[in-house]
């Protein structure tokens, strides 16, 4: 037995080498990379210390160690994760393909950022340049599935508890481009997408998307490049706010509304410098590389968590969009979904309608669209359906999905089937005074209007107090969502007393008079009225009663229900 342990030990240098890593080949996930097999111990320099190592992972796949900032010991398996660069050669090609960069931006020992440049390769995702930020300091950066070797940006546990650090106070810049077409690689795409924790809770209540305009640029398509370039014109400036604040662990995002403005030159932010260090490795490393260049890098350009609120207030924008998730059911980590001004009975993704995109909520938002920003990107809140709007906006769609049923597109999950027939309201701003006036109803999904009401023609003025959003703060969209959810259920109580008064049988109605959070209020009390509303229309109709019908009308739409009250004393 003593023999045995001796071979054994004796052996354990040479065994631990070749030993596959554990985790390649299992169905859990592979939260790091492999530690390579068969390796081979470079010096780059010529100064007799090891700079390198280069191995293989499961399936013979190349994978190469550099060790950026001088501490690599003889006989490492791996680099470190704090300034030391990873690179993966997927295709077995002979270049290297994944690579992924670890900087200590401030000098303190702790990694800060984390770089991704992801080269197409057959049977992988589009190309991506991403960058992580830490500026919470948890750890956390991307995920890589080590076992496809794929960067899955979206992996998460439960309904969206991602992988990635989207959550509490983080910053990303991202392009779906290879860094060999750009110019300079100080600019990006998204740059930056930007996560804010106000609460302290660790996860995130707004999230701020801002996207760079790809532009002419005449000589970087002299010098070989892409002819058009990001040069720090913002052309995408979006909030999605969790107006209620009832994120928590285990539903991480739950945004509610999304502000979008857009223009080719929104805005510029090529002041607006942030420098980098610990980028550059040994210069004999650049061979490797398909395009070194970042490795140079001194700095990214891109407005901050600080900043960027007061470059986009002040831009120059000539278009905004609005969206509600009206049946609270994103939980994408951006926002809620965009959607965009088509056919409002056209469903599916590049089909041509409301949710055309292919991350859009199939059914369920509502959508409002200002074409020419006449609105400056401002709300207001109405009085015909107490609902918040998008100030100037010519139209909105709000597609039903009354109990979210359908979910959100962006979940394969739940991508299977799509509502056959469905109810949409329309509204209108006929007056062009940049408040919606006119509401038009397909509640039977026969795609067309079988109801028109006209603001105007009651004799309610349409007009409301603007909300200003650049001068509003997190904690302002927190207080209007609760005076929003506490006036819905205010008119809520008062339409039971004038069902009550009027008869009818409200035990119909039970669950929409149990609200148990601000949002039930919000939601469940729109519908109680809608429901009382309906009922009592359908009971004037039959009882030829045109005077009755005009009192309902004008209390519902102009959000007085105490009206009627007054009228039954």
């Amino acid at each position: 037995m003593k023999k045995y342990l001796l071979l054994i030990l004796l052996l354990l240098p040479a065994f631990t080498q070749a030993r596959p890593y554990w985790n390649q080949r299992l169905y859990i996930k592979p939260l790091r990379v492999p530690v390579v097999e068969n390796p081979e111990f470079l010096d780059l320099d010529g100064n007799g210390r090891q700079d390198a190592v280069r191995g293989v992972i499961a399936g013979g796949v190349p994978l190469l160690w550099l060790d950026d900032d001088g501490n690599m010991q003889d006989g490492d398996l791996e680099g470190d994760t704090v300034n030391d660069c990873l690179l993966v050669d997927r295709d077995k090609d002979g270049t290297f393909d994944l690579i992924v960069k670890f900087a200590d931006l401030t000098g303190n020992g702790v990694t800060d950022m984390q770089m991704i440049l992801d080269y197409p390769v057959p049977g992988h995702h589009v190309p991506n340049l991403m960058i992580v930020l830490d500026d919470d300091r948890d750890g956390v950066f991307n995920y890589i599935d080590w076992r496809q070797l794929d960067l899955l940006c979206w992996e998460k546990n439960g309904l969206s508890d991602f992988y990635t650090d989207y959550s509490g106070n983080s910053t990303f810049l991202k392009t779906h481009r290879v860094s060999t077409i750009m110019r300079d690689l100080r600019y990006n795409w998204e740059n930056p997408f930007l996560f804010y924790d106000f609460d302290g809770d660790g996860l995130t209540e707004m999230a701020v998307r801002c996207c760079d305009t790809l532009l002419p640029d005449p000589e970087a398509a002299a010098e070989g490049y892409d002819p058009k370039q990001y040069q720090g014109w913002m052309g995408w400036f979006s909030m999605g706010i969790d107006m209620d604040n009832d994120n928590a662990h285990g539903n991480d995002f739950d945004f509610d509304m999304t502000l979008h403005y857009s223009a080719e030159k929104g805005f510029n932010y090529s002041d607006c410098v942030h420098p980098l260090r610990n980028m550059r490795g040994l210069p004999e490393a650049d061979r490797f590389f398909p395009d070194p260049r970042f490795r140079l890098l001194t700095e990214l350009i891109y407005p901050d968590r600080r900043q960027v609120f007061d470059r986009a207030f002040a831009g120059r924008w000539t278009s905004a969009r609005f969206a509600w998730d009206e049946d609270d059911d994103c939980s994408r980590w951006e926002r809620v979904e965009l959607l965009d001004n088509l056919d409002p009975f056209i469903i599916g993704t590049m089909k041509g309608g409301f949710d055309t995109n292919s991350q859009s909520d199939v059914s369920g938002d509502r959508g409002e669209w200002d074409a020419d920003f006449s609105g400056g990107g401002d709300i207001y809140v109405s009085r015909f359906d107490g609902r918040v709007h998008l100030l100037g906006a010519e139209r909105g769609l709000w597609r039903i999905d009354q109990n979210a049923h359908w979910f959100q597109g962006w979940n394969k999950t739940f991508q299977n089937t799509s509502p056959a027939a469905f109810s949409t309201v329309e509204y209108l701003d006929a007056d062009g005074n940049g408040f919606f006036d006119t509401i038009r109803y397909d509640l039977d999904g026969d795609h067309a209007w079988e109801c028109t009401v006209s603001l105007a023609e009651l004799g309610l003025d349409d007009r409301c107090t603007v909300l200003d959003v650049s001068k509003m703060r997190y904690k302002d969209y927190t207080r209007l969502f609760r005076k929003v959810s506490d006036n819905m259920w205010r008119q809520t109580l008062e339409a039971r007393k004038v069902a009550q008064a009027e008869g009818l049988p409200l035990l119909w109605y039970a669950k929409l008079l149990s609200a148990g959070s601000a949002r039930e209020r919000y939601q469940y009390g729109w519908w109680f009225q809608f429901y009382v509303f309906k009922d009592l229309e359908d009971r004037y109709l039959r009882e030829g009663d045109p005077q009755a019908l005009q009192r309902l009308l004008k209390a519902y739409y102009g959000g007085d229900w105490a009206s009627l009250r007054k009228k039954q004393a």
